[in-house]
């Protein structure tokens, strides 16, 4: 038998379906009766509704009307109480039969007034929603609700809000939010409670995770909670929490405060979680201005701090370097009876954060005493946090063997030490170039089961490369790889740098291998290491295979690995070549550096190539994009001196100045060498003048050119001017 509902063929709330349309809600009556579950009835009701049941059930449908023991009890002189009926709806066995019941109700009711059949209406929706394919039953059900004009009981309404947002159908949770908004009109016999707001606000939740519920924009989600608050319905402190984290995130602090802002306007009773929240946020950004104005609009709306608060607070303090500050505040706690005073006691967290705080502008033994005052304070104690700080903090400060101390004495309390204290310890010996020492103590921690991390290892390699201890280090590195760890591009480049700096070309190639069979893909640090490297050893045949490896790899040769090159053919004399890989090297949009022209200019002058040099130069200066430098125009100046171009030397220190390049103590230098050699003293005295004027102070070098020149040819004064213009040092002169 069909048991689906009648809808009339031209219901208006039909056009619901078509989402792309305007919504047009009808007014809905809804049942003005106090919402409550019927309370128990007498025993002679409850033997009542079981007759009804039975007659119900053993009672053709047809026959039902027709019926009069079922009529009698169905409809008395008198509508039956709610839960008479509702009982009778509960205990039919479908959904199905329930529909037959209340359509038999509605259609044979004696009684003027529907509203009795408010309660049925709702039990017959409890079993609707209870069906494995309720959408389609539910949808029915709303729009007869409308059409046969039966009041809803808000249990009803909230029963429809919840279904609608479960089933997560675009257009039925329009239908939910349809039914809210019913509910939220000015004059709405039935407003919402807070049975109906925590079903909204689960399943805005589970839109926000994704999962079925109601999808709103930010906007209109701080619309509805603010429209619900207008009746008295607030979320709770978890949701809040949540949603101003959410909005956060987003970067719409402004609209989280708002939000805040505007419930507790309404009058909603805030706790300091969502307060929490927003501060956390703020803190993060560095926004201490508008972390002060929340904290003062907190403290006006007598919201009382939790310790996540003052937690917040002293982090903040700390990170800005306000220590004293943040000891003032923990000061104040658990002194709430004072006027500026917090009930809160600190936690494990607050003493630790103040701790760190400490340790980082360099005040480990305040530190240590502020763990003595933990270790007095009731359900208190340290922990390997606060160890770890303390530890890291002497250690920074230079006093490893106090670091030390407190990683023994954690071990004495029975506070396990972990990897970062460990590093902690390790870090402090090798930046104080205590490397054996570090290794030692490494090697007795791993004998007691405290194995290292990547951050052990990166530490350990890094110190031995730049100690020059490559063997400790090779072997650190076969250590790191056994144990599983693998250090990052800047170790891995470390110590294939150590290795091609001290000539070990092999070593350096066989750490390659084992980095790339470990999956390890070098950069172009890497590959330019190991390219200068051979260069160095004169295996430039090698440093083209390593290219062409690096170019297999899709990496392309960068300024670097060009330079290195040039620079190598320059050094053996062979500009040929080296004029040839500066023409790949701009062939490959690499704009030569100013190393790039230096080791051209270096070479061509010490193979006495200075017309070679100059022209260089100047191609440097009028077709470069690259400007000569003083580096570069010291090489020139000092090997034009050097082959007695002393006037030529003056000139391009002119040049110097006219394109706004400094002259240096080595420029003054070179140029006082030259003109001794020539006896030029007027342009002597002229330099000498620069010199000062420019405060470009002397060095010892300086000084003995001047003095042997200047004494020989009887200028000792000029020579005590000079000094007493340039404020030279004693020691100096």
């Amino acid at each position: 038998m069909n048991t689906s509902l009648p809808i009339r063929k031209h219901s208006k709330l039909l056009c619901l379906i078509n989402i792309g349309q305007t919504s047009y809600i009808p007014h809905r009556h809804l049942c003005s009766e106090p919402d409550r579950q019927p309370t128990a009835a007498p025993e002679d009701d409850e033997s009542k509704i079981t007759q009804a049941v039975q007659l119900l059930l053993e009672t053709p449908r047809e026959e039902w009307s027709s019926s009069q023991p079922l009529q009698s009890l169905l409809f008395p002189s008198s509508p039956p109480s709610p839960r008479f009926l509702t009982k009778i709806t509960r205990s039919l066995a479908s959904t199905c039969q329930a529909i037959k019941f209340f359509k038999h109700l509605r259609q044979n009711s004696p009684y003027q007034d529907t509203q009795f059949l408010s309660y049925p209406f709702q039990a017959l929706l409890e079993q609707a929603g209870r069906e494995l394919d309720a959408g389609s039953r539910l949808f029915e059900l709303y729009q007869a609700s409308n059409e046969w004009e039966i009041p809803l009981t808000v249990n009803a309404v909230t029963l429809f809000i919840r279904y609608f947002g479960r089933l997560g159908m675009r257009w039925r949770v329009e239908y939910a939010l349809n039914v809210l908004d019913e509910m939220l009109q000015p004059l709405s016999e039935v407003p919402p409670n807070d049975i109906t707001g925590d079903i909204i606000f689960y399943r805005l939740v589970k839109s926000d995770s994704k999962g079925k519920g109601i999808n709103l924009s930010d906007e209109d989600t701080i619309k509805l909670v603010l429209k619900l608050g207008k009746h008295n319905v607030f979320p709770n402190t978890n949701w809040l929490v949540r949603f101003i984290n959410s909005l956060c995130r987003r970067g719409k602090m402004d609209q989280a405060w708002d939000v805040l802002h505007e419930l507790l306007g309404l009058g909603a009773t805030l706790e300091a979680p969502p307060i929490n929240a927003i501060l956390t946020w703020l803190a993060r950004s560095g926004d201490v201005r508008r972390m002060n104005t929340v904290l003062a609009e907190m403290k006006e709306s007598e919201i009382e701090p939790d310790v996540v608060t003052i937690g917040i607070l002293i982090n903040l303090l700390c990170k800005f370097g306000r220590v004293d500050d943040a000891m003032e505040v923990l000061n104040k706690m658990g002194e709430g009876s004072k006027g500026d005073g917090v009930s809160v006691e600190a936690d494990v967290i607050i003493y630790n954060t103040l701790i760190d705080g400490l340790c980082k502008v360099g005040r480990p033994e305040e530190g240590l005493h502020l763990m003595e005052r933990m270790k007095s304070m009731k359900g208190l104690a340290p922990n390997t946090i606060t160890y770890t700080h303390l530890i890291d903090g002497f250690c920074k400060v230079g006093e490893i063997d106090r670091g030390k101390e407190l990683f023994d004495q954690m071990n004495e309390e029975g506070v396990s030490p972990n990897v970062i204290s460990l590093n902690a310890v390790v870090n402090g010996m090798c930046r104080n170039g205590r490397i054996n020492s570090a290794i030692e103590f490494f090697s007795n921690m791993q004998g007691k089961g405290l194995k290292g991390d990547v951050v052990t290892y990166t530490t350990l390699i890094t110190a031995c490369c730049n100690g020059d201890n490559i063997d400790k280090a090779i072997d650190l590195f076969d250590q790191m790889l056994s144990s599983g760890c693998f250090a990052d591009a800047i170790v891995n480049c470390s110590l294939i740098s150590s290795f091609c700096r001290a000539g070990r070309m092999d070593d350096a190639s066989n750490v390659l291998s084992k980095l790339k069979e470990a999956g390890f893909r070098p950069n172009i640090g890497c590959y330019n290491a190991l390219v200068s490297g051979f260069c160095k050893v004169d295996k430039v045949d090698k440093a083209y295979e390593i290219i062409k490896e690096m170019e297999k790899l899709g990496m392309k040769p960068d300024s670097v690995t060009y330079n290195t090159l040039i620079s190598y053919f320059c050094k053996t004399g062979n500009f040929g070549f080296a004029q040839r890989v500066m023409k790949q090297m701009i062939k490959g949009s690499h704009v030569p550096t100013v190393a790039t022209y230096g080791a051209l200019m270096h070479a061509y002058c010490l193979n006495g190539k200075n017309k070679e040099a100059m022209k260089l130069f100047d191609d440097m200066s009028s077709m470069s994009m690259i400007p000569p430098n003083t580096t570069i125009f010291n090489m020139l100046i000092k090997y034009l001196c050097k082959n007695n171009d002393v006037n030529d030397a003056l000139c391009l220190m002119d040049d110097m100045k006219a394109k706004g390049v400094k002259p240096n103590t080595t420029t003054y230098n070179a140029m006082f060498k030259g003109l001794k050699d020539k006896n030029l003293l007027d342009e002597a005295f002229r330099l000498m003048k620069s010199m000062i004027e420019h405060a470009c102070n002397p060095d010892s070098i300086t000084m003995e050119i001047l003095t042997e020149w200047l004494s020989a040819v009887g200028e000792a004064e000029k020579l005590k001017s000079f000094i007493q213009g340039c404020k030279i040092p004693t020691s100096t002169a």
